[in-house]
């Protein structure tokens, strides 16, 4: 094990290293906990019960599992799998998004689902369902813009900050207001299937109520 204060072990090696301390030197990413700190001082100099507690703390010493569950539940920056789905639940967005089958290859005219050459994709045989699960990187990603929704004053410098922190390094994105009760996002960028169900789905880009959105990619 390695840390910040820790000299790293040498490859090969099962042997603790000459600068660790037993007792001393910190292992993981938090502090042990100090049971010395829970003896009232009239007991500290009575070996039976200063042994007793010492033995206790050394069976249920939680260090180890707490610092797991900061890294894997607790801190959103690291958290992962079910860690990320209660980070999802605390900020209201779900992982799964409805990504519809899209539009086909087709001859009919005005055939709704059907586009002519270099439009249409040739049809692949019905999926058996239309959900679709966000991995962990993308996820994380809509839940910061979710949590950023959620503070929110609804302007539109605000949505655009959003929509910058959803698709960093693809393009323009911004939103503009028609109005008339009604709104635009426009994107100089492809959308994916899956990206434009997180912009009409996910609930990540505030909406006043009653504002009709619509999204333009240019």
């Amino acid at each position: 094990m390695t840390g910040p204060n820790l000299p790293r072990p040498i490859p090969g090696s099962n042997a603790i290293s000459s600068g660790f301390k037993i007792g001393v030197s910190t292992i993981g990413t938090i502090p042990p906990f100090d049971y010395w700190n829970t003896v009232l001082a009239q007991y500290a100099n009575s070996p039976i019960i200063t042994g007793l507690i010492a033995d206790f703390f050394q069976w249920i010493d939680k260090t180890e599992g707490f610092d797991d569950f900061f890294d894997a539940i607790f801190n959103v920056d690291t958290a992962f799998g079910y860690g990320l789905d209660v980070w999802g639940r605390i900020v209201g967005v779900s992982r799964t998004l409805n990504v519809g089958a899209g539009t086909f290859f087709g001859f009919a005219q005005g055939q709704p689902g059907t586009q002519p050459w270099n439009q249409g994709t040739f049809y692949s045989g019905a999926s058996l369902t239309t959900n679709f699960i966000l991995a962990d990187a993308p996820y994380r990603v809509l839940i910061f813009a979710k949590a950023l929704a959620n503070i929110s004053d609804g302007s539109i410098k605000s949505i655009n900050n959003i929509l910058m922190n959803l698709f960093p390094g693809r393009g323009n994105a911004y939103c503009t207001d028609g109005l008339d009760m009604t709104m635009t996002f426009t994107f100089t960028f492809p959308l994916t299937p899956v990206e434009l169900a997180i912009v009409g789905q996910s609930g990540a880009l505030p909406r006043p109520v009653g504002v009709a959105a619509t999204v333009v990619q240019l």
